[in-house]
């Protein structure tokens, strides 16, 4: 009798659901590029030995292992170490691939937030309770979350903060491909927008391998035979994998990458049928694999390739291969038989992670056109007639057959206890890639970690990436700005020697430490910021900051005679010059930061800075400071040439006593920063008295005496040249570097052009307030001061200083705290490394005297990092009760 099939949701069964996202941690491949070049190869990774988890007299030791199971980062996942101790393993293996698949698909973690994202994740195993148990381990607030299987999803969820259903699957050893399922129908139903699906399995403990082996299922040869003549049981393996779901149409409207597509699955259960518990059903498991292809609406003769449950056991194979024959390989074209393979023979059976480990390999042969050989596959078992049953196993890689075609593929898992699943997959789209663009002068490379030992670990891991790839500084460039989400500890980079030099604690990166987020201030500088070329870069770079100099050379032009773009190629001269022009990059710098993202909470002008501050902050049009800044660069004339100015690294109040009567303080910059100015004798005699004394001074290169009495000869001129200026009220606060008030939204007037020339001015009134200080994620001052104290080589025949405010420009944005994008627009992402960070060794505490005095004990190095007490299990006769022969899993 035909069991209960359950197929895709209904109405909604056609709507194909993407794959954005992809991790995993499996034997010989830490992550999908690795785990590629082991199915390509040929090669599998399943050793004799258990990694020290259990001696040969305690239970079989081959199986494929992962080496680093206790190593987890507590202070990345937000746990404690007392809590991290009690953790299953699973757990924080979920975790590690959860947050690996979330940058995988593009996205980091804040938009995330309470969003309708689901976690679906299949599980089978529960060694760490049974460890915990036999342990003794002190029961705390920790031990039931640490060891209760429900937790594995529930801890992503909180991980990530995602609001949509969070469930752990527990079908046996199909319980990954159903949660596949599951997912896939929440997607469909419109319960979740997105879904992490999963699945994990390790294995801890010497007894769940005994009762593996006491069901008669275990290959004594330690190896999967899967189809062969010498199938006699499998070797269990270990590991995890995650992906990301989402519907098609969305990712491609938001430019995914789309690693395949599932079109259709379906479920069952041997119940209607099974002879015993443990025993498959060939008709059942024929009825699961049509409805999977009716769901899909996919012909069965169309697929070309199915990944088996295939785990190599004398009852399993042969019903398997008897139901893909009558669902899909009968009523196939002659010569073109149904192509079949199992991961199984490469890493062994992952049991409850078995199914989407499968669905992985599927995957990546999808992505790269090519199918993976099955292995330790010589005779075919004589219980499985190949050629009636129109199927092929897949004994070397070779590209897939019929390419011409629309590459589909099947991937089947069945538990021990009967529930079938299988799930179709299809090639992605193809989707025309981006128009190729020169790449920008320098483009910053952002990495950001929770400790300075992990950032060197993703500068280790990018070099790494590098090497294999060899993709355009650009493209990583976006990757890392845009597919990570920002912590704590943060480096930036420009090229791959500085990448060698964060790996090795050499100096050269920037880097910086993160505190709680605070205000952003943009800060305006006065005259003597300029340099002949400055710009240059940033308008071939960047369309924003052209496009923005454009309008501001349009709004200069009625009171000038020159333009702007060439008097920014020629050194400048001239006060009618420079401080027009200076504004104009400083007005266009600050609509850059913007279109990063980088927006002010408040604005800050030193001096004539103070009309650029205007217009960012809405006070000002960008017409009228355009007069403001030329009438007040002429009027300046009339006091040229009788004064000067200077800069004393001295505090004010040491200054101050000093000072002729000609001379006053015109800025205090800082605590030990002071500019004077007066009449050129006195102040260039005052300044060759300290210098004389040891003190450092410098005479600032403008030929009048700004922010001192001279001014007020200028000040009725300039008031009549600014009568037609019509100030609004800003719409973002500006603070007076002359009265310190602010921050609020202020009303300039045309008095403020000739206030600021006037009257001593500076930022201790300002920094008072608002302490902006230089580390990323505090009250930051991102200076729209167009040079750099920092210079660097550029390649090619452009002069270095035009490099330098692309430089510095991005290097700024990434010492804010912000993930600059790449100055030429939007590039393709082009993948890259996971932002895992190396943790520590785990172990839970235990009772000191109590553990380990079992027979079958032995230390857990491997698990724990630590000597740990001994493991207490079932006497090694535990091993002797009879055996269910008939059983597949």
């Amino acid at each position: 009798m035909a069991g209960s099939v359950v197929p895709s949701t209904g109405a909604h069964a056609s709507v194909p659901i993407a794959i954005t996202g992809i991790a995993c941690r499996l034997p010989g491949g830490r992550n999908p590029e690795e785990f590629w070049r082991l199915l390509h190869a040929g090669r599998d990774a399943v050793d004799g030995t258990a990694h020290g988890r259990w001696s040969a007299e305690e239970a079989a030791e081959s199986g494929g292992f992962l080496s680093e199971v206790g190593h987890f980062d507590a202070e990345f996942a937000g746990v404690t170490a007392a809590e991290a101790a009690a953790m299953d393993p699973q757990q924080r293996l979920a975790l590690e691939l959860a947050w690996e698949a979330m940058e995988s698909a593009r996205f980091v973690a804040d938009p995330l937030r309470d969003s309708r994202s689901g976690v679906y994740l299949g599980v089978s195993s529960d060694d760490w309770s049974a460890l915990t148990r036999a342990r003794r381990t002190a029961e705390d607030r920790y031990t039931l979350t640490g060891t209760h299987r429900s937790m594995i999803a529930n801890r992503v969820s909180h991980l990530l903060r995602l609001g949509g259903p969070s469930i752990t699957v527990d079908s046996g050893q199909s319980s990954s491909l159903v949660a596949v399922h599951l997912a896939c129908d929440s997607i469909r139903r419109g319960e979740v927008d997105h879904a992490f699906v999963g699945g994990v399995n390790l294995n801890l403990a010497p007894a769940s391998a005994r009762a593996v082996d006491a069901l008669g299922v275990l290959s004594p040869d330690g190896r999967c035979y899967t189809f062969d003549e010498r199938a006699n049981g499998y070797v269990r393996g270990e590991g995890g994998v995650m992906i990301v779901l989402r519907p098609l149409a969305d990712a491609l409207l938001d430019g995914n990458r789309v690693h395949g597509v599932i079109l259709g699955s379906a479920v069952n259960n041997d119940g209607a049928g099974q002879a015993n518990l443990t025993t498959p059903d060939p008709a059942i498991q024929t009825d699961v694999l049509r409805a999977a292809y009716r769901a899909a609406g996919v012909e069965p003769d169309a697929v070309q390739y199915v990944e088996l449950h295939g785990t190599g056991t004398r009852a399993g194979d042969p019903v398997e291969a008897a139901a893909l024959g009558a669902a899909l390989g009968s009523g196939r074209p002659e010569g073109t038989p149904l192509r079949v393979g199992s991961v199984k023979t490469n890493i062994g059976h992952l049991e409850g992670a078995a199914g989407i480990a499968g669905l992985l390999k599927v995957i990546l042969a999808l992505t790269h056109r090519r199918l993976p050989a099955s292995l330790n596959f010589a005779r075919p078992n004589p219980a499985i007639p190949l050629s009636e049953l129109n199927l092929r196993v897949q004994t070397e890689t070779t590209a897939w057959p019929d390419e011409d075609r629309r590459l589909l593929a099947g991937v089947s898992s069945f538990g021990i206890g009967g529930t079938n699943c299988h799930v179709v997959l299809a090639e992605p789209p193809s989707v025309e890639p981006p128009p190729s663009t020169e790449s920008p002068v320098v483009t910053p490379w952002v990495l950001s970690a929770r400790s300075r030992q992990a950032l060197r670990g993703q500068a280790e891991r990018l070099l790494d990436h590098l090497d294999r790839h060899e993709p355009s500084p650009a493209d990583v460039g976006y990757s890392l700005a845009t597919t990570r989400t920002t912590l704590e500890h943060r480096a930036v980079v420009f090229d791959r020697e500085e990448l060698v030099a964060l790996r090795e604690q050499r100096p050269g990166p920037a880097l910086g430490t993160a505190r709680e987020p605070g205000r952003t201030v943009f800060v305006f500088p006065g005259q003597g910021s300029q340099w002949s070329g400055m710009g240059l870069a940033l308008l071939e770079e960047s369309t924003v900051f052209a496009a923005r100099m454009r309008a501001c050379a349009r709004a200069l032009s009625p009171f000038v005679d020159w333009d702007l773009f060439d008097v920014l190629r020629e050194p400048m001269t001239g006060d009618d010059v420079v401080q027009p022009a200076t504004f104009a990059v400083m007005v266009s710098l600050a609509e850059l930061w913007r279109s990063h993202g980088v927006r002010p909470d408040a604005v800050i002008g030193h001096s004539q800075g103070e009309i650029a501050a205007a217009v960012v902050a809405g006070a000002l049009s960008l017409e009228d400071a355009a007069r403001v800044v030329v009438s007040r660069s002429r009027v300046v004339e009339a006091i040229k040439d009788r004064g000067r100015m200077g800069l004393i690294a001295l505090p004010a109040a040491e200054v101050e006593p000093l000072l002729p009567q000609s001379v006053t303080i015109g800025a205090v910059n800082g605590p030990r920063s002071v500019v004077v100015s007066g009449d050129t004798e006195p102040v260039r005699e005052l300044l060759e008295s300290l210098s004389a004394r040891g003190v450092w001074v410098r005479t600032v290169p403008i030929a009048y005496a700004s922010h001192s009495p001279h001014v007020a000869d200028i000040r009725s001129a300039l008031l009549d040249e600014l009568g037609a200026v019509r100030p609004t009220r800003s719409v973002v606060p500006m603070l007076s570097t002359v009265t310190g008030a602010g921050p609020r939204a202020s009303n300039s007037t045309p008095a403020t052009g000739t206030a600021t020339c006037g009257r001593p001015c500076g930022s201790k009134p300002v920094c008072g307030r608002w302490k902006p200080r230089a580390s990323p994620g505090s009250s930051s001052a991102a200076r729209t001061r167009p040079w750099s104290c920092r210079s660097r080589r550029a390649s090619g025949p452009r002069p270095s200083s035009w490099v330098r405010c692309a430089v510095t420009t991005a290097a700024s944005g990434a010492s804010c705290g912000r993930s600059p994008r790449p100055m030429c627009g939007e590039r393709r992402w082009t993948g890259g490394p996971p932002s895992r960070v190396a943790g520590r060794w785990i172990c839970p505490p235990t009772r000191s005297s109590a553990a380990g005095t079992g027979p079958a004990s032995r230390p857990m190095s491997r698990l724990t990092g630590r000597p740990a007490s001994r493991l207490t299990g079932p006497p090694r006769g535990a091993a002797g009760v009879a055996a269910d022969r008939g059983a597949a899993t």
